[in-house]
């Protein structure tokens, strides 16, 4: 169901909390949902299925935007993201109707555990391969199947997280690419490439289940639009493909303090 709520003071933030998150969003290749979804619940503390949907529908000019800046700036595998794609637009219809079936406390505890043990999982991966490189290992292979396999579970399951929480599911997404070993570059452009088709996919599965706050859409949209259209470009002007792994580090963080916080505030 769409609506359009009342209009309140403490809206005329939500262009620029907006703003933030498409660069941040576009520029990391996430889309913005992660951080949409805490913005709304803790700071505006609508209620969490409300805010799902409409996150999915103020994330869609991040990926969308972005998507043209990173194809056009060359931070993009597209075969890589048809594939995610294609299992993640399975997940997303496969997991919208687990949040019409949720509680808005069992909504947040299970995005908090959720994050929280992906953060972990993405740290101990980086670990592992930083481990093998000093070692003087190789790095494991991306053969055909072991290629599409990955790309199968992580898309999947990137779909299925975008349509119950609202998020994007780009940790997933990211998480497979970088077990890929994709220069980070890459896995920012087609990470939010794959963010795009799962959350077009999760949103038109929410029109039917969900609740969608046009007001809410309206002001952080216009605001994230103008955002996206900044983080391609910048990302293509800086070298960070050194950088790698403290930026690894550091998403897992700011993912697991949001799991957290969505825990203890159940």
């Amino acid at each position: 169901m769409i609506f359009h709520s009342a209009f309140e003071n403490s809206y005329l933030w939500l262009p620029l909390f907006g703003f933030a998150i498409g660069l941040i969003g576009s520029l990391i290749g996430g889309g913005g949902g992660f951080f949409f979804l805490p913005v709304l619940i803790l700071v505006y503390n609508i209620p969490a299925q409300i805010s799902v949907a409409t996150s999915l529908a103020a994330t869609l000019p991040i990926c969308f935007i972005g998507s043209i800046g990173h194809y056009r700036h060359g931070n993009m595998d597209l075969h890589t993201g048809l594939l995610y794609s294609g299992a993640g637009i399975a997940g997303a219809l496969s997991g919208a109707s687990l949040t019409s079936m949720m509680t808005p406390g069992q909504l947040k505890v299970s995005f908090g555990i959720y994050s929280v043990l992906l953060s972990i999982y993405m740290v101990i991966s980086h670990w592992k391969e930083k481990r093998a490189r000093a070692d003087g290992e190789g790095l494991p292979g991306n053969s055909g199947f072991r290629k599409f396999a990955k790309g199968s579970f992580f898309g999947f399951l990137a779909g299925v997280i975008t349509a119950t929480f609202g998020t994007s599911g780009a940790a997933p997404v990211q998480a497979g690419l970088f077990a890929m070993h994709l220069p980070i570059k890459l896995v920012v452009g087609t990470s939010l490439f794959v963010v795009l088709f799962n959350t077009f996919s999760a949103l038109g599965a929410h029109f039917l289940v969900g609740e969608i706050d046009l007001t809410l859409v309206v002001l952080l949209a216009s605001g994230a639009a103008l955002g996206a259209l900044s983080g391609p470009k910048l990302l293509s002007s800086v070298n960070i493909d050194h950088a790698e792994g403290p930026v690894r580090f550091w998403y897992a963080m700011a993912m697991a303090a949001f799991g957290i916080a969505m825990i203890i505030t159940r």
